[in-house]
């Protein structure tokens, strides 16, 4: 069976490349959202502006995110997912060049687009993969994303007091471009698979716009809900946690960064046992126990009195929220393809890029332990919406 070989090859090949860029992805994110306390300094802005600068990235990933879908049927989406990866990694040391709420802004719409266009890209690319595998692997490519996460988080809380954050930023755009670039060949070099009980010429047609019913378009729109309810947790955690160490539990700038890292450590152990998970409960179990875990962890982390008991809710809140956004993501890519994904992703990173700014507008009108136990209040809507959906999202 030379020919099923050969394709197992290519599989696996595919597989480490779309890993890669997970953990690019996360990696840069991190990197990023570490220096943002000295970034906020730099520039002088209030929680308030801040929120509003951190706009940006919401603003150009949402506008991405709406048409890479397009892209992805056009040019495919390893093409895509390469481009986004170098605009990413080039765009992360813009940050530190800027020294007011109004430039940041400016410049966090470039990387906000990047790394909007490259989530669809490689979530579409992974969605495709696990079809042709006929696996539920979709939580190992998060739990690729959680892992450069968290060393760009431990790396950041490393260089926090002696490298500036113009310097680090510009070590992780090096750093990224040469990922990309040693990565880039085997995305270039292969097609998407097609599953296994179509053909290629199936896949090519498959591959355009699909006419959705109104029940499939409905089903896509509540994952995307799904998606978006936990990915808030996660924005807010990666931009706020540090801060509410460093500001209200009075810690070193060194010690509120490792509270992203306990977070980004907890996920990935959760999003690597995701799949024997999935397997064994299935997915309605897995979403609805995931929020509430969530729920539980995320109130501990923000009303806490103590810096252990806030790392540790944490962490909790990590393991939680792992599996709900990729088993959302891939459920709404087998649902309808690369406009599933860019639908649900779209919902999805909304949440994630909104949370940021919401939580700096209700850390002013309340505090931010306050504004932070709303993580919470999402995630247990989040597990209300899989249970009550959960016989039209099983078939």
């Amino acid at each position: 069976m030379p020919g099923h070989d050969k394709d197992l090859v290519r599989l696996r090949a595919l597989r480490i490349a779309i890993t890669a860029f997970f953990a690019l992805d996360g990696f840069v994110f991190a990197g990023w959202v570490v220096r943002i306390p000295a970034i906020k300094e730099q520039t002088g802005a209030s929680p308030g502006a801040l929120g509003l600068a951190l706009l940006g990235v919401s603003a150009g990933a949402v506008i991405t995110m709406t048409l890479t879908g397009r892209l992805c049927r056009r040019f495919g989406s390893h093409p895509v997912t390469v481009a986004c990866a170098v605009l990413l990694a080039l765009s992360v040391a813009l940050p530190p060049l800027t020294h007011s709420a109004l430039a940041l802004g400016s410049v966090l719409l470039v990387f906000g687009a990047a790394f909007g266009g490259m989530n669809v890209a490689f979530n579409s690319a992974a969605v495709d993969l696990v079809a042709a595998l006929g696996r539920p692997i979709m939580p190992s490519f998060h739990a690729a994303f959680s892992l450069g996460g968290m060393v760009g988080a431990g790396l950041g809380s490393l260089v926090a007091g002696s490298v500036s954050p113009t310097r680090h930023l510009l070590g992780i755009t090096l750093i990224g471009l040469l990922v990309t670039a040693v990565t880039a060949p085997t995305l270039l070099r292969h097609e998407p698979p097609a599953p296994p009980d179509r053909t290629p010429e199936q896949g090519d047609r498959e591959a355009g716009p699909r006419r959705l019913d109104g029940r499939t378009r409905g089903l896509v729109v509540v994952l995307g809900l799904i998606a978006g309810c936990t990915a808030y947790g996660e924005g807010a955690l990666a931009d706020w946690g540090a801060l509410h160490l460093e500001a209200d539990l009075d810690t070193s700038p060194g010690v509120a960064a490792i509270g992203y890292s306990c977070f980004a450590l907890a996920m990935t152990i959760g999003r690597l046992t995701g799949t024997p998970l999935l397997e064994r409960l299935g997915r309605t179990t897995v979403l609805v126990a995931g929020g509430a875990t969530a729920t539980a962890g995320m109130l501990l982390g923000a009303l806490a009195p103590s810096v252990w008991a806030t790392l540790l809710g944490f962490a909790v809140t990590g393991l939680g929220l792992a599996n709900i956004f990729p088993v959302a993501i891939e459920r709404a890519g087998a649902l309808a393809g690369p406009s599933g994904v860019a639908t649900a992703s779209t919902l999805g990173y909304l949440g994630m890029l909104l949370g940021p700014p919401a939580i700096g507008f209700m850390a002013e009108w309340f505090s931010l332990p306050t504004a932070l136990t709303s993580v919470a209040v999402l995630a247990a809507f989040a597990s209300a919406i899989a249970f009550a959906t959960r016989h039209s999202a099983a078939k």
